[in-house]
């Protein structure tokens, strides 16, 4: 099935109904802006405070990334069995919860079990909200002939990278052992987007339950190839930026600025993809933005001026949260329908277990070099990606 409209299919019911599609697009886009853009990325931000209240070694402060890692490794396997049993909307609606209840425990206790155990918690909720709202917006990108749900929903991880940006970074400086607060201030946020969302999370065809459907990563294999190499990549720049800022006396507002700048490049990053998803083959458009990605990273290496720091993280943002997106695109033109939910949750799996090994591996050469070599990381990764997803061309089903 084509993304791209005939003239006679751009005109009539569906134009008339491109407003309420594109508002239904940005309440399920809250899925991803509470499950990525805040439980996922907001630790990066309040580790600081957190690790010196609670005196944590670098170690302990690390292990709590694993954990959520590997909460999302197993919320991946969970997803394609519960996308099949419950369909994608029921599904989606308890990772939401989910998430805003891990948050919410997360502020509950400083005891190290009890926040390991929330970060687990939490990556579990992440990983079903992103398989199933994945493929609920393909769904809708499919009835509604375009791919724009598909961008619109992987760019709200935007919006909750630049809450956090603009208000963890202040909060934290002015009062440095109140981290409880600013997870509950998350949470309620969270909940929030629950509800907001509830009645976006819905497809506008018959959902599918059966269980016919099974992966399909014969004719994929370079596509997760590039994936898992993207995983192991991105993660270390998102992860590593404001400790390597902060290590360089940078200023409070200035990583607060750049964090921002990352949220808000996020959600600009569909208006300047759907034309090219649409009219590009996937492949094509999947490599693009793993060598722009590579670029942006790289060029945080060439100079340490505000400017070019800024230029970064504006590439940077414009284009991370669209990798995800491409590789849906993909997966939907290639795979059957009843196997997109099975196919998206093998796929979220080696998203998973590269983002649990890139950190940790970035981390441990950054500890034996400097720490500009976790951009080096991400740079490489991420332009081997690109060689490898430039070789990928997958048909179309039968």
């Amino acid at each position: 099935m084509s993304l791209i409209p005939t003239p006679a299919e751009a005109t009539g019911p569906l134009l008339r109904q491109a407003p309420a599609r594109r508002w239904a697009a940005a309440r399920l886009a809250l899925g991803t802006a509470s499950a990525l853009g805040i439980s996922r990325f907001a630790y990066g931000l309040l580790l600081p405070a957190m690790r010196t209240d609670l005196h944590w070694s670098l170690a302990q402060a690390g292990a709590l990334t694993t954990a959520n890692s590997l909460g999302y490794l197993l919320g991946a396997l969970l997803a394609g069995v519960l996308g099949r049993r419950w369909g994608p909307t029921a599904t989606f609606h308890l990772g939401m919860m989910l998430t805003a209840l891990a948050l919410a425990a997360t502020a509950v206790s400083g005891a190290y079990l009890a926040l390991l155990t929330a970060r687990t918690a939490a990556g579990v909720a992440g990983a079903l909200v992103f398989v199933a709202g994945g493929v609920i917006a393909s769904r809708n990108a499919a009835a509604a002939r375009s791919p724009a749900p598909i961008t619109i929903y992987f760019s709200g991880a935007g919006l909750g990278i630049a809450v956090c940006g603009a208000s963890l970074p202040p909060l934290m400086t002015r009062a440095p052992h109140d981290w409880p607060s600013a997870w509950i201030g998350l949470a309620a946020f969270a909940f929030l987007a629950t509800a907001a969302s509830w009645t976006a999370a819905r497809v506008d065809e018959p959902e599918l339950r059966s269980a016919t459907g099974r992966p399909r990563m014969g004719r994929l294999w370079r596509t997760a190839l590039a994936y898992l190499l993207f995983a192991g990549g991105y993660i270390a720049y998102v992860t590593f930026l404001s400790a390597t800022l902060a290590q360089d006396h940078a200023p409070v507002w200035l990583i607060s600025t750049l964090w921002t700048l990352l949220g808000i490049g996020a959600m600009a990053a569909p208006r300047l993809w759907n034309p090219l998803i649409g009219a590009w083959p996937p492949a094509r458009v999947l490599t693009t933005l793993l060598a722009l990605l590579g670029g942006a990273s790289a060029l945080a290496l060439v100079s340490t001026s505000y400017a070019v720091l800024a230029i970064s993280v504006l590439a940077y943002g414009g284009t991370f949260m669209t990798v995800p997106a491409a590789v849906t695109a993909t997966i939907r033109g290639a795979t059957r329908p009843e196997d997109w939910a099975p196919t998206l949750s093998a796929f979220t799996t080696v998203f998973a277990a590269g983002q649990a090994v890139g950190p940790w591996a970035a981390g441990a050469i950054a500890d034996h070099t400097s720490a500009g070599a976790t951009l080096v990381w991400t740079a490489a990764l991420c332009a081997s990606a690109a060689v490898v997803a430039a070789t990928g061309r997958p048909k179309p089903p039968r």
